[in-house]
């Protein structure tokens, strides 16, 4: 999902001498009795990195993702729509902030993580790597992108770490009224002219493959599920979370009016699901590894973005830094701060 990169970064960290067999062995049990982790307590080394990891992709994700949508914020065709989608993109940076504060209990600061994405060693979802070209994009976004996203984020409230399952509670809340909003935006768009049908079911075309590989590679070649689901911090695979995606998303087009573009999709009659052609895996690869259709565009708006703030946060830290001072001079010459 918003975490692909975890099945391409590389080995896990390896075990350090604190990691021993008792205590794994005891993190373990509390992992199997559905026991939340908190940030005080044991674990293993690769179990916080794969966490860091995680968590911090999943936060770069929100806060890349503010800008395809927000390209259409002085373009949305209504007053109501705009202040629909400016409340849409004030909630995903919200969702970072959230995020970047889970991680930072992992023992890594907010800056490294900022460093780690605008240096581009840090990934983020593949899916914000493609254009909004019509408003229409802005509805697909919402239908497919923040549905499979739901999809995915659901079970991570039930994740074995306390901060990030907690986290995942209120961002899963306010994706609900997002994945809303894009199919309210689809559904108006299929009742109104022959232009604007046409319109979603272009959106439709060009996001629903890209949608499908937000879950990850498949879980035969996924180097770290399985590890993730026997620490409970991912509840089911990559597969079957595409699968329940694909079953509730075709019904869902069909009552739009739309066509899924898949020559291959198809009723299993005997499996109960909707089965869908192959995916071209060659193409999620090309936007991980920097090739997508618009990666340098979205890094470089993050790099300006945050040199274009860097007074704010010299001033804040400024300020800080005098309030501490005065705290300090207050506290020697007794008086009360």
């Amino acid at each position: 999902m918003y975490t692909q990169a975890l099945d391409t970064h590389g080995q896990e960290p390896a075990a350090t001498a604190e990691d021993t067999a008792a205590h794994a062995a005891r993190f373990q049990s509390r992992i199997d009795e559905d026991e939340k982790i908190e940030p005080k307590d044991w674990m293993p080394e690769a179990y916080r990195q794969t966490l860091i990891r995680q968590i911090s992709q999943h936060a770069h994700s929100e806060i890349v993702g503010m800008l395809p949508e927000g390209n259409w914020i002085t373009r949305a065709p209504t007053l109501k729509r705009k202040a629909v989608l400016i409340a849409k993109v004030q909630d995903e940076g919200g969702h970072g902030m959230y995020l970047y504060s889970a991680a930072e209990t992992l023992g890594i600061s907010r800056a490294q993580m900022l460093e780690q994405l605008l240096s581009g060693a840090a990934k983020y979802s593949s899916i914000f790597n493609y254009p909004t070209l019509t408003w229409a994009d802005i509805g697909a976004i919402g239908w497919l992108v923040d549905g499979a996203a739901i999809m995915n984020q659901i079970p991570i409230c039930r994740c074995s770490y306390g901060p990030y399952a907690r986290a995942m509670v209120r961002i899963c809340k306010e994706e609900s009224f997002h994945q809303r909003q894009g199919f309210e935006i689809m559904l108006t768009l299929t009742h109104g002219t022959q232009a604007q049908r046409a319109m979603a079911q272009d959106a439709l075309n060009r996001w629903w493959w890209p949608s499908l590989m937000m879950f990850g590679p498949s879980d035969a070649d996924s180097k770290h599920s399985a590890q993730s689901m026997r620490w409970k911090i991912k509840r089911f695979s990559n597969d079957e979370l595409r699968q329940k995606f694909v079953d509730i998303t075709v019904p869902q087009a069909h009552f739009l009016g739309l066509s899924i573009p898949d020559d291959e999709l198809h009723w299993d009659e005997a499996a109960q699901h909707y089965r869908v052609g192959p995916i071209d895996w060659s193409e999620f690869q090309a936007v991980l590894k920097g090739s997508g259709p618009c990666n340098r565009e979205r890094l470089e708006a993050r790099r300006r973005a945050h040199e274009a703030g860097r007074w704010v946060r010299e001033a804040a830290a400024a300020h800080a830094a005098r309030q501490r001072a005065r705290a300090t001079a207050a506290t020697s010459s007794g008086e009360t701060p």
